[in-house]
Order: C-alpha cells, then sequence, then structure tokens
C-alpha cells in the first residue's frame, strides 16, 4: 500500500501550486469524457524510488472568512487522521498569522513526521523573513518556491527519507479481490452484510493490510474471493462524519488492492460529486467496475423508471459505457443475489486473452470499414496488434506513426474490440507505439 502524504494550510498560500510541483506536472485530461478526469486533490506519486499518494486539502470544503479557522481545523484533523506524513504549508510573504499558530499547536500533539513549509520564499530578502516562523517552536523551517521550485528538491528528499516502505498487496493466486465503495450513508454497510450472508462459506474475518478496511475472505461456487470493506471503517471523530470527501481516500486504498470495484450510489440521491470523482479513479486504475444502484425500493417507479435511470447513469458515466448496472436494495435484499453472478462474468472478462490472429483480423477489418487519419500528409497504417496483459486488457497497436492516431481514431478501434469480443465491465487499454514499414 503506498503511504500517503497530506498537504495542510490556509487558503492561498500554494498548496496546489506545490502539489503539482511534487507531482511533476499539472494534471492533463487525457480522456475527453467528462468526470474522468478534473482538478483533483488527489494524486498517486511514482516517479521517485518511493511512491507515494499526494493530498491536497485545500478544495476539499468552501472557505469563508468567518469559518477559515474551523475549516483549517477539520481539513488538519483529517489529514491528521488519514496521512503518514504532514507538509504544513505557510506563507512567507504574508508572514505568520494566528491561524498557522493554532494549527502548529494542534500538530505538536500528532505522533507523525509533520514538515514545516514556508512558500513563497523566492529570494534572500524573503529567506531572512521567513526566520519568524521558527516561533511556531520547531526546528526546522523549509523555505521554498512552490511556484519556481526553490527548495523544492530538498523538500522531496525529506519526504522520501521519512516515508514508510510500502506495505505488499496480498496476492494469493487465483483470488479475486473485491472492493465495495461509494459516499457514507449509500448503504455499503447493509450490502456487504448481505452479500457475506448467502449462501457461501465465509472465512474467519481478518484485519486489511490498511488501518482503515476489513477484508473478508469468503468462497463462492468454488471460487476464491476477497471482500475489501470500506464501509468497516472506524471514524475516529465527528470531522470524518462532516467532511465525507474525505472517503474518497479510503475508496483509492481499497481499489489499489482490488480487482473490480463494486460503485454503490444512492437511487434517491442520484449521481453526486463525489461518486464521479470515485468511479473516475477506479477507470483510470484499470479497475473492473459494476455501478450497483441501492435502495431502489424507495423510488416510486413505472414501467419507464429504469429505462430513464439507466440512461441518466449512461450520459453521466460515460466513460463507464462497459460497466453493467444493478438496481438493488441491500435492505430488503431485493436483486442483491444477482451481484455475484454479475461479478464471475466481469471477472471472466477481465481476465479473458484474445488470439492474436482473431486480434489482426478484426484490425484489418476495421481499418477497411474505417479508414485511419491522415497525419502529416500520409495516411496512417496499421500494422499489428497483440494483447499484452489482462487486468485490464491491454493491446499493443503497431503503426507507422503512433502520435498521429487521433483521440476519436482509438475509441473507434476500442469500440470495434468490445464489439467482437466483449469485455463486459473492463476497461480496454489500448497503446500505440511505432513501427518503420519494411520496403
Amino acid at each position: 500500500m503506498m503511504p500517503v502524504v497530506a498537504i495542510v494550510g490556509r487558503p492561498n498560500v500554494g498548496k496546489s501550486t506545490l502539489f503539482n510541483r511534487i507531482l511533476g506536472q499539472r494534471k492533463a485530461i487525457v480522456e475527453d469524457f467528462p468526470g474522468v478526469t478534473r482538478d483533483r486533490n488527489y494524486a498517486e506519486v511514482t516517479r521517485y524510488e518511493k511512491p507515494f499518494t499526494l493530498i491536497d486539502t485545500g478544495g476539499f470544503e468552501p472557505v469563508t472568512e468567518e469559518r477559515m479557522l474551523v475549516q483549517m481545523r477539520e481539513q488538519s484533523q483529517l489529514a491528521i487522521e488519514e496521512a503518514d506524513i504532514i507538509l504544513f504549508v505557510a506563507d512567507g510573504k504574508e508572514g505568520l498569522t494566528p491561524s498557522d499558530v493554532e494549527v502548529a499547536q494542534m500538530l505538536r500533539r500528532v505522533d507523525k513526521p509533520i514538515l514545516y513549509v514556508v512558500n513563497k520564499v523566492d529570494g534572500d530578502a524573503q529567506e531572512v523573513g521567513a526566520t519568524e516562523f521558527y516561533a511556531l517552536g520547531v526546528e526546522t523551517i523549509h523555505t521554498i518556491s512552490a511556484e519556481h521550485g526553490r527548495g523544492v528538491p530538498d523538500l522531496i528528499d525529506d519526504i522520501l527519507a521519512l516515508l514508510p516502505e510500502a506495505a505488499p498487496l496480498r496476492d494469493n493466486e487465483g483470488e479475486v479481490r473485491l472492493a465495495v465503495i461509494g459516499r457514507p450513508n449509500v448503504g455499503k454497510s447493509t450490502l456487504v452484510n448481505r452479500l457475506l450472508g448467502f449462501e457461501r462459506m465465509v472465512a474467519n474475518p481478518t484485519a486489511g493490510t490498511t488501518r482503515d478496511s476489513v477484508d473478508t475472505p469468503f468462497i463462492y461456487n468454488k471460487n476464491n474471493y476477497l471482500l475489501i470493506d470500506t464501509a468497516g471503517i472506524r471514524r475516529k471523530g465527528k470531522v470524518s462524519q462532516r467532511l465525507e470527501k474525505f472517503s474518497v481516500i479510503q475508496a483509492l486504498k481499497a481499489m489499489e488492492r482490488a480487482h473490480i470495484v463494486l460503485v454503490v450510489i444512492d437511487a434517491e440521491e442520484g449521481v453526486t460529486d463525489q461518486d464521479m470523482t470515485v468511479a473516475g479513479y477506479a477507470y483510470e486504475k484499470g479497475r473492473a467496475v459494476i455501478l450497483v444502484v441501492n435502495k431502489w425500493d424507495r423510488l416510486e417507479k413505472n414501467n419507464r423508471t429504469v429505462s430513464e435511470y439507466t440512461e441518466t447513469l449512461r450520459s453521466t458515466f460515460k466513460f463507464l459505457s462497459f460497466a453493467p448496472i444493478i438496481f438493488i436494495s441491500a435492505l430488503t435484499g431485493q436483486r442483491v443475489n444477482k451481484i455475484m453472478g454479475e461479478v464471475e462474468k466481469v471477472s471472466a472478462e477481465f481476465n479473458k486473452k484474445i488470439s492474436t490472429s482473431h486480434l489482426n483480423q478484426l484490425l484489418a477489418d476495421a481499418e477497411r470499414g474505417h479508414q485511419p487519419p491522415v497525419y502529416q500528409g500520409k495516411r496512417l497504417k496499421l500494422f499489428y496488434i497483440t494483447q499484452t496483459a489482462v487486468r485490464p486488457p491491454t493491446f499493443i497497436i503497431f503503426v507507422n506513426k503512433a502520435e498521429g492516431v487521433h483521440f476519436s481514431y482509438q475509441r473507434y478501434l476500442g469500440n470495434k474490440i468490445r464489439e467482437a469480443f466483449g469485455f463486459s465491465g473492463c476497461p480496454i487499454r489500448l497503446q500505440f507505439k511505432d513501427r518503420e514499414r519494411n520496403e
């Protein structure tokens, strides 16, 4: 499991700039579907010798002048609960403020590594002014300019030195890991209890590999499964209940270990921004996804309700067009028994391998049906396709100019692969590589 580094501090001290600087890039939109990527508060940083999850607490809640101290206290408390390392960022140009002092006093009671960072220190004059932050009673102050990169390499070195080793993922051969994720109060706990209460043998529950989930091995149709239950999280205070967006952190950790993700949605409330965020991460991580609409028994229905709700979900989750949708009531048990059957189907699709000969026949047919685009005055030529991985199904297509394959044509080929071979519930990955044509 990746350790977590959280950035805390007042608004406008440069937390997001530091977030992007450590990440090494601005979060780029890599799909043209809404909801897949957006301005994020989370990112996996993998460009250093130790990977970690980076969190920017700045955008979780709207902040007003009257509420500033309260919001800082809440966000910092959440970071304290979830993070392995905390970066406390202050504004070197504005100087030490009462808000900084209050948070620093709280952090002194925490038994976790804390790095105190003074941002917007662009030169010697600001360097001298930053010495006032030693009044916080700390031994070391990191003076940086997140915008220009000044001092950031040294800060990253100290972060890496403090990072705990990532916990290894359990890798029982043949075991399918199933994560139940969703916002608080959508019915995850009830669903988990229903799933484990059906006719299957349940092994002894054991503590998960992270501090905030419970893993339960069980057997269904003679196959081994591991249920990763984010509903079993023990919240450490009312703060966590008020700021539910931090449940995204827990979902991220669960998805890191899962093969298949059940995204639970409240039928009454409909799809929220947080549902989109969590589902977007599942897609980006290459996890198989099943959309589970819970509390279906509470809706007044007619003969068009299912089709209209399905159409709404498909329109909202365009990037999850491959995901099966199941309407259930975890409370009454309605259609819950269909979930594991769907999990079995999706698991088989997730592990499916297509022969190279069948793939290349498909590629030839697709090219005849819709020619590749013209790039730099020449029409692209697709030479060869092969499947290189499962979970998620991944394909490499060799082409004369890989950079010229427009996203729309990539989607066309992806759709052709789905039409021919299915892959229900699974994202598929297409990679294009250059190959010079032999004359």
